[in-house]
């Protein structure tokens, strides 16, 4: 009787999953395999990996991304990518007349952002980039609604954006460097960069609450810790949490009907992380479960 399968199904010898195969035989058009077991493999499937991460670090100015970046990436040996702060050709320009370089600004930000993902994609070891290019669209909109930008010049940017994020990659997950306005002016004021002075305490409520908007946001799409950076003493301390809970969430986890199907974002409030045997810092919040979008977060929601 004949097979009713292609003959390249009958195979004297394969491999499935490292597990040797020492017979195969046809009856009847069923193939028989019969399998020598080998030892277990080491490797927990259910504990995360850190190889290829692509972690994003968001926050007001001053908050801290690129030193906690700095940390989080010799904690997980990834490389790093900073924001183009000391060689952005606007820069300075902006702070002293946002409203005329308001829009060129954006786009030198964006095209950085985007030349940084490249580079993420491509070199295939993943990374942390201490500010996402989503963000972009937190200043865009806030330029916007300020009248800092034309109506013209944002759709623009909006459309443009849309374009290149058809060859972006979302980060695994995003850490969120909670700080107040007051805060961040305060840190700005110490730090003394020359390009900050034409900050205004007024930019920074508005940019705060674009932040909370587009963070709840992206958060239907990007797994997303939102850290108090005042509760660690130092960097190196909150990027051992951060791995510690980023583990946890990259974990299955079993939800019931009577969860919260609210819009929030979890905050990790700790300040040392925990040691073996202790309790996890996550087991003291509720988990929130959200109806999730296939759809990448655009600009044009924030």
């Amino acid at each position: 009787m004949c097979s009713p399968f292609p003959d390249a199904l009958f195979l004297a010898r394969i491999h499935i999953s490292k597990a040797h195969v020492c017979c195969v035989s046809l009856l009847y058009g069923i193939t028989l395999i019969t399998m020598e077991p080998r030892a277990a493999s080491p490797h927990d499937f259910n504990e995360a990996a850190f190889d290829g991460l692509f972690i994003g670090i968001s926050g007001l100015i001053g908050a801290g991304k690129t030193t906690l970046a700095t940390a989080l990436a010799k904690e997980l040996g990834l490389p790093v990518y900073y924001e183009p702060v000391i060689d952005n050709v606007y820069l300075a320009d902006f702070y002293n007349d946002m409203k005329k370089y308001a829009f060129p600004l954006q786009v030198y930000l964006l095209n950085k952002r985007f030349k940084q993902q490249q580079q993420i994609i491509w070199g295939g070891r993943g990374g942390v980039q201490d500010r996402t290019i989503y963000e972009d669209s937190v200043f865009a909109r806030m330029l916007l609604n300020g009248g800092l930008m034309d109506q013209r010049d944002y759709n623009t940017y909006i459309e443009l954006f849309q374009n290149m994020s058809n060859f972006m990659k979302r980060p695994n997950i995003i850490v969120h460097l909670d700080l107040s306005p007051e805060e961040s002016m305060k840190r700005i004021k110490m730090r003394s960069r020359g390009v900050e002075t034409g900050i205004t305490i007024e930019y920074l409520e508005g940019l705060h609450a674009a932040y909370e908007v587009f963070i709840n946001d992206i958060a239907r799409t990007i797994p997303v810790i939102k850290v108090d950076y005042n509760r660690f003493r130092t960097a190196e301390e909150m990027a051992a949490v951060i791995k510690i809970e980023y583990a946890k969430i990259a974990n299955v986890r079993n939800v019931g009907p009577s969860m919260d199907l609210t819009n929030k974002v979890q905050k990790i409030d700790v300040s040392t992380p925990t040691k073996e045997g202790e309790k996890s810092h996550l087991d003291d919040f509720e988990y929130v479960v959200r109806p999730t979008s296939n759809a990448a977060s655009s600009p044009s929601t924030v």
